[in-house]
C-alpha cells in the first residue's frame, strides 16, 4: 500500500515522502498513529505542491547567500587588535571577532560557526578565510589584521 508519511519515522523516511508499506502495518501502525496517510490523488498534489514551494524558497536562499557573498567578496574585513612591539598580538584573532566585526561592517547578525578559521590569526597581515553562507555557496573572506596607529576611519 502506497503512503505518505505525515512525520519523520526513523528507518522508513520523512515527512513528505511517499512510500510502499505493507497493509497491515499502515492499518495497524501508521493510521492509528496519524504518521501517515494514504496515497490518494489529493495527497500526492499536496506533496507536490509542498515540494514546489520548499524548491522556490530555497532557489530565493540561495540567491540572497550569492548577493551576500558578492558583498563580502567586493570589499575587504579590517581588523585592528592590540598589537605589541615586534608586530605580534596580544592574544588573536578568532571566529568569533571576525563575525563580530563582519556583523558591524554588513549590519547584519554573522553566525561565526559559518566563518572555517582554521586557526587562529596570531600575527599582522592579510589571510584569506573561507565563510560558508549556505551549503552551495561559500565566499573568501580577505581580512587585513592591521595596528591600531594605521586606522584612519
Amino acid at each position: 500500500m502506497k503512503v505518505v508519511l505525515s512525520k519523520d519515522i526513523k528507518d522508513l523516511g520523512t515527512a513528505g515522502q511517499v512510500k510502499e508499506v505493507s497493509d497491515g502495518y499502515a492499518r495497524n501502525f501508521l493510521f492509528p498513529r496519524k504518521l501517515a496517510v494514504p496515497a490518494t490523488a489529493s495527497a500526492l498534489q499536496q506533496v507536490a505542491a509542498r515540494e514546489k514551494s520548499v524548491a522556490k524558497k530555497a532557489a530565493t536562499e540561495e540567491q540572497k547567500a550569492q548577493a551576500l557573498a558578492d558583498r563580502i567578496q567586493g570589499q575587504p574585513l579590517r581588523i585592528y587588535p592590540k598589537v605589541g612591539e615586534q608586530g605580534r598580538l596580544y592574544g588573536s584573532v578568532t571566529a568569533g571577532d571576525l563575525a563580530e566585526a563582519l556583523s558591524a561592517q554588513l549590519g547584519q547578525p554573522i553566525d561565526k560557526r559559518k566563518i572555517e578559521l582554521t586557526d587562529p590569526i596570531r600575527t599582522l597581515g592579510e589571510y584569506t578565510v573561507p565563510f560558508r553562507i549556505s551549503r552551495t555557496v561559500t565566499a573568501m573572506l580577505n581580512v587585513l589584521v592591521e595596528r591600531e596607529s594605521t586606522k584612519s576611519r
